[in-house]
Formats: C-alpha cells, sequence, structure tokens
C-alpha cells in the first residue's frame, strides 16, 4: 500500500485520530501538548501517530489533508484542524461534544 493509502486507512479506521509530534505521554512540541490536553479533557481514548517517526506521513499527510501544519486532529474521517482550533473547541464546550458524537457509536457497538 502506497503512503496515501495508509494515511486514509488510519484516518477511516479510527474515530479520532491525533497526528503530534511525539506521543501524548511525551509530546514533543508545545502545540502537541496543547492538543492532548484538550483531548484527554473530553475524557475518551484517542488513536495518534507520531509523525517524527513516521517522516512519510509527515511528509504527505500535508498534501492528503490540505492542512499544511501539525498536530492534525481527525475525527470521524474529517479533518478538525490544528492546535488552535482545537483549544478554542475545548474552550468553548465544543470539542467534546464533536468527541462524544463521533466515540459514541464506536462504543455503542462494542459493548
Amino acid at each position: 500500500m502506497d503512503i496515501m493509502g495508509t494515511i486514509r486507512d488510519q484516518v477511516e479506521n479510527n474515530s479520532v485520530l491525533l497526528y503530534m509530534k511525539g506521543s501524548p505521554n511525551q509530546p514533543q512540541c508545545g502545540f502537541s501538548a496543547r492538543t492532548v490536553q484538550a483531548l484527554m479533557s473530553c475524557g475518551h481514548r484517542f488513536a495518534y501517530v507520531d509523525i517524527l517517526s513516521n517522516p512519510e506521513i509527515r511528509t504527505n499527510l500535508p498534501l492528503y489533508g490540505n492542512w499544511p501544519t501539525f498536530p492534525q486532529l481527525w475525527v470521524g474521517g474529517e479533518l478538525i484542524g490544528g492546535c488552535d482550533i482545537v483549544t478554542e473547541m475545548s474552550e468553548k464546550g465544543e470539542l467534546k461534544s464533536v468527541i462524544d458524537e463521533a466515540i459514541g457509536d464506536q462504543e455503542s457497538t462494542q459493548d
């Protein structure tokens, strides 16, 4: 599978997916750290991809999503945005409802 197919599979097969620098336990930049904090405040698990250890994804994801910067949050197969958008949504209480909706369908089918 080519790298664009890999990215498509990651985005489509994870309800909440964060492309970030580092990991949630050890973010490697402030923007990734702030985005992780906003996501964790929603109270759900989420998938992540460390773009620093995946240079092909780091190079091609901006082309796939037409978004030039990292981190990138994808929910339900749709690009939500980067740190500023995610943080703003969290502060307004919008992020939790978006995450709840995306995860809710998944969790109800697993019970």
